[in-house]
């Protein structure tokens, strides 16, 4: 629902209202959009069960603060992706194939024909077709979970191939071009160590890592798609969760 014809302040208490009433109905029945059905909004009819109606009421209060953020990030999110998706629905999988083959099969004849143009060193023709083809079989991938799935498998597929098309070409790259290996590498490297001793090390795993992997060659690729998968996830549920407190007409 579009919050234009009621202003910005009337639009967040509309949002907040809603997040409220979602909360109040994960225990009670009859809470989301309740006040004009004949019913109404269902209400405990014992003091008792009044007292905890309105403690769990206001235990939803913090837990709106921190989750309406998120709702407005989702907002944002969704906007673009549904411009993304709207020119992915135009193409079809057919044009989004053929526009990504046509992308990086350019590349490719520059890394074959004139591998000086794109700074990459020996094996460079290789390493743009498969990045070539790391992304267009993602990209493919995301279209068509997109359009074939419901809620779940957008989200659980459709996002994360669409964040793997994005990510795993640039790195794969990185390892046949001096260039981009200059951009890439580190912020992997620098990416990696804050995962390894930051968050793997606070439960006790970063060791065993330690021992049986090197940050190296593949090994990019490998935490590039580690990213990808878990930032296509959060991007939507962000949406998901947009859509839930503020539908779309």
């Amino acid at each position: 629902m579009s919050t234009g014809s009621h202003g910005v302040v009337g639009g967040i208490r509309i949002d907040l209202n809603r997040l409220h009433e979602t909360w109040m109905e994960l225990v009670y029945p009859r809470q989301r959009n309740a006040d004009n059905t004949v019913l109404g909004t269902w209400t405990p009819d014992s003091s008792f069960g009044m007292a905890l109606y309105r403690l769990w009421s206001a235990l939803g209060v913090p837990v709106i603060a921190v989750v309406y953020p998120l709702v407005l990030c989702g907002v944002v999110l969704r906007y673009q992706t549904r411009r993304i998706d709207g020119t992915a629905t135009r193409l079809g999988v057919v044009g989004v194939v053929f526009l990504s083959v046509l992308v990086w099969g350019g590349l490719a004849a520059l890394a074959r024909f004139e591998p000086g143009s794109i700074d990459l060193v020996s094996g460079g023709f290789t390493a743009v077709a498969v990045a070539g083809g790391v992304a267009t079989l993602s990209a493919a991938l995301a279209v068509t979970f997109r359009r074939v799935g419901g809620r779940g498998t957008t989200v659980a597929l459709a996002y994360p191939f669409a964040m793997t098309a994005v990510f795993l070409p640039p790195v794969v790259a990185a390892l046949y071009s001096t260039t981009v290996a200059s951009v890439v590498i580190p912020a992997s490297d620098s990416l990696s160590r804050w995962f390894l001793y930051e968050v793997l090390a606070s439960v006790g795993a970063a060791e065993f890592f330690i021992q049986n992997f090197d940050r190296e060659g593949i090994a990019y690729v490998i935490i590039w798609l580690g990213i990808s998968i878990p930032l296509g996830w959060v991007l939507g549920l962000l949406v998901t969760l947009a859509d839930l407190v503020r539908p779309t007409e």
